[in-house]
């Protein structure tokens, strides 16, 4: 089982260096082979949180400090509307909005100019807050966060590193309310421990790959990982509804 683990871990830590998001997407399906879903939720979210500490350092003079403060105040403030709707709300009917969102926004992106990130900026809070959402009510704080910086100007690799240190923001909020539902014991919290270092092995991976990427192919590459964000979610809601 530990193999299983670390390999999950490690693949889906390539995608994340590579691109700045979409570690959850690839491990949770990955890790809910050999554990169970909520434990592979936890174990994805201690090891961004547990990363995003390194990468606030490593990253800190390429971040786009205005978008990313607005877009992490606004998911301090959509979080806990997103964990309280669930109380009236079906997850999965959820998932099946958020794919068809994401899917629309795309199209838009794709339609639309980019824009200088100075004119978007008005926007983070809102994208901020409807992360926040999508974060409480089906773990996906990835989608609004990922179009916003790719509507912008933004070098790729300043999209990149904001994104990994919003998702870091995003690890914040969520452990706590995983420790209070009882979420993180001991064995969770001991395989993120050895987990770890194979994760800093694949986030290191990606790293080296995206240098190798230009500005358009990691835009393509970007869009591709969303388009599958959103399938994936949409898959997931329509079994969970049959």
């Amino acid at each position: 089982m530990l193999a299983a683990v670390l390999g999950s871990v490690l693949a889906a830590a390539i995608l994340r260096g590579l691109t700045g998001f979409g570690f959850a997407l690839a491990a949770v399906p990955l890790l809910s082979l050999v554990v169970s879903p909520e434990q592979a939720v936890t174990l994805a979210m201690l090891l961004q949180l547990m990363i995003g500490i390194r990468d606030s350092i490593a990253l800190h003079a390429v971040l786009d400090r205005p978008s990313l403060a607005r877009l992490s105040i606004g998911a301090l403030l959509g979080t806990p509307v997103g964990v309280a709707f669930l109380t009236v709300l079906e997850p999965s009917v959820m998932r099946v909005a958020i794919a068809v969102i994401v899917i629309v926004g795309l199209v838009f992106i794709l339609r639309a100019p980019k824009k200088a990130a100075a004119d978007r900026l008005r926007l983070a809070v809102p994208t901020g807050i409807v992360a926040g959402l999508f974060a409480g009510l089906a773990a996906m704080p990835g989608p609004p966060a990922v179009a916003y910086y790719l509507g912008t100007d933004r070098p790729a690799n300043v999209t990149r590193a904001s994104l990994m240190i919003f998702f870091f923001v995003t690890s914040l909020i969520a452990v706590p309310l995983l420790f209070l539902n009882g979420a993180v014991d001991l064995t969770i919290a001991g395989a993120s421990v050895v987990a770890f270092p194979v994760f800093i092995l694949g986030t290191a991976i990606g790293t080296r790959l995206f240098r190798r990427t230009s500005e358009t192919g990691y835009r393509s590459l970007a869009i591709a990982t969303l388009v599958l964000m959103a399938l994936a979610a949409g898959i997931r809601g329509i079994a969970g509804l049959l």
